[in-house]
């Protein structure tokens, strides 16, 4: 059992450093590639899952404990949505973007360019994390394996923001293999970020000491859950995620 405790800004140093890295690889990719979207509407496109990011984080964030609806304070509403998720992050801005594209009459999917900079994003946010899981509620419940964290509370604790980056490393290379040996269609790429992200985080959760709704699935399982029922094409029809062998 490792023991650690840092400064909780360190969390929000890796946010901003998360959030700079992965805009600075997407304008580096979207200068090596053809965008099939026009720039007027990638902008709005942006504005909009970035919006929708926030939005969606804290409102999932804050029904990951939805005991300060009992006592809906000022202050216990504050608290609540303090907290985020990258769920709900991931869902609230791809509804966002869905949104703005519609407003725009845009048809193309938009989301291929964003894939590998979100997935970089998020392994440098899970570093910080990692480093202040307890006070950010992502450690895990007690463990006896060896790799289990002391955050501070004498527990062992599952470091689940380190199994995510692990996840998130393999999905990288995969998808950047996979994107390299196929042509796929327009916009399969992100749904197949999408979907291992959402099936990962349902599985991963179950190392969280979450309230459980009555159907027995935390806010985040019950999004990933909609996440996948949304992308259920892609377990219907996979034929569609693919053109042609390269």
């Amino acid at each position: 059992m490792m023991r650690l405790v840092v400064p909780v800004y360190v969390h929000t140093i890796f946010e901003v450093a998360a959030f700079v890295t992965g805009f600075r690889y997407y304008l580096y990719l979207r200068k090596k590639s053809i965008d099939p979207v026009k720039e007027t509407n990638r902008i709005w496109i942006i504005v909009g899952a970035t919006a929708g990011a926030l939005l969606g984080s804290r409102i999932l964030g804050a029904l990951e404990d939805p005991s300060w609806m009992a006592h809906p304070g000022w202050k216990n509403i504050f608290i609540a949505f303090n907290n985020k998720t990258i769920v709900g992050g991931l869902f609230g801005g791809t509804l966002a973007v869905e949104l703005t594209k519609i407003i725009l009459g845009e048809k193309k999917r938009s989301g291929d360019l964003f894939v590998f900079p979100i997935l970089l994003a998020l392994i440098i946010g899970r570093i910080g994390c990692l480093l202040t899981a307890l006070n950010d509620h992502t450690a895990g419940i007690s463990t006896t394996l060896p790799w289990g964290i002391d955050y501070g509370d004498g527990i062992s604790r599952h470091p689940l923001p380190f199994y995510e980056i692990i996840f998130l490393s393999v999905t990288f290379f995969v998808l950047r293999k996979i994107n390299e040996k196929y042509t796929l269609a327009n916009g399969s790429l992100f749904q197949l970020m999408m979907v291992a992200y959402f099936i990962f985080r349902f599985f991963n959760e179950y190392l969280k000491d979450d309230h459980l709704y009555p159907w027995k699935l935390s806010t985040i399982q019950t999004a990933c859950v909609l996440g996948l029922l949304y992308y259920a094409k892609v377990f219907i029809r996979p034929g569609h995620l693919l053109k042609q062998y390269a």
